[in-house]
């Protein structure tokens, strides 16, 4: 088994050098990895529907798709994330109990009473710590699960935090647990660092032809363009989200409301009516019309509104009124 080191805490690279790995490796691998904070969404979700929007924006949180289904999670340098890629028959390749057990082992050897629940979770006292995915790729499975180590909570409530009275759609969608970090339940405080070195430890002795080895710098320039093509880019994290229909009614400064309702096919608008009580001197049936075939983002929108004056459609509404409206 290799044992990848991983140093870098991009998650748009880190998400491609598990498909880069997966899909140009033959040996089995483990990997260890950390990500800056940002929001991992399920191969089969609706990303809008999963996130704060206007926390994302505002705090600058990159949002990437993984590969896997399962819901969206909130990665940060507290946060450590496992992976094993693995060959094997394809009736046996999805094992959860398997490629967990390694990590409650290092858990049970410092003395924290930690069990694998439910469908994928780990938990301790009851509190989610783990959640944990897996795809399969010829006869190939890739797992993957988080480590909530000493992650910042609220960042984490707040980043997932979305409404759910915009989307009505057929997404998976992601399942509220209570949860709690690992080092809550330290007997003496280490760091995640020092807690990845005794997983690292535990794989290697549990494989005994186990060997740490680096990507060359090849792989690093075939997963940068992997990162080009598919992760950094809005077709993957927005666009490849199952059909939705999207409605949100705002209060504008004014006093006023107004009422967007889009359908939305592989992220771009297919349908857009406008209700409310402005006052204007155009139709936004022009509006309405010119919203059609725009991809449901922020930068399209923008551009498309910027063609507009505004306020002939929408008296004393603003640009940043509506784009909140229709996002």
């Amino acid at each position: 088994m290799l044992i990848i080191k991983r140093h870098n805490t991009d998650p748009y690279f880190n998400l491609a050098t598990e498909e880069y790995v997966l899909k140009n490796f033959d040996e089995d691998c483990f990997m260890l990895w950390r990500d800056e904070p940002c929001i991992i969404v399920g191969k089969h979700q609706n990303t809008l529907a999963e996130i704060n929007v206007d926390y994302v924006k505002q705090n600058n949180i990159a949002v990437v798709r993984r590969l896997t289904g399962g819901g969206a999670v909130f990665h940060d340098l507290g946060n450590l994330n496992f992976t094993f890629i693995q060959q094997g028959k394809q009736e046996n390749l999805i094992d959860f109990r398997k490629y967990t057990l390694p990590i409650l082992e290092v858990l049970q050897k410092m003395g924290i009473s930690a069990k694998f629940e439910g469908r994928n979770d780990l938990t301790i006292d009851g509190r989610k710590f783990s959640g944990n995915a897996e795809c399969i790729w010829k006869q190939r499975v890739l797992h993957h699960g988080t480590l909530l180590f000493s992650s910042h909570m609220p960042n984490l409530t707040q980043a997932l935090n979305a409404d759910p009275e915009k989307f009505n759609d057929k997404a998976v969608k992601s399942v509220q647990s209570r949860v709690t970090n690992i080092s809550e339940h330290l007997k003496e405080p280490i760091t995640v660092l020092k807690f990845a070195d005794l997983i690292q430890n535990h794989i290697m002795e549990k494989y005994p032809d186990a060997r740490p080895i680096e990507l060359s710098p090849s792989d690093h320039d075939k997963i940068h363009e992997l990162v080009k093509t598919k992760y950094s880019t809005w077709e993957w994290n927005f666009g490849y989200s199952p059909n939705y229909n999207f409605k949100k009614r705002i209060r504008t400064k004014k006093g006023g409301s107004i009422e967007f309702s889009l359908e939305v096919q592989n992220g771009t608008i297919l349908y857009a009516k406008i209700f409310g009580d402005y006052f204007c001197k155009h139709d936004t049936k022009d509006i309405e019309k010119a919203l059609v075939g725009i991809e449901h983002q922020e930068n399209a929108l923008r551009i498309m509104l910027g063609k507009f004056i505004l306020d002939d459609y929408f008296s004393n509404v603003t640009l940043e009124e509506l784009i909140d409206g229709l996002l």
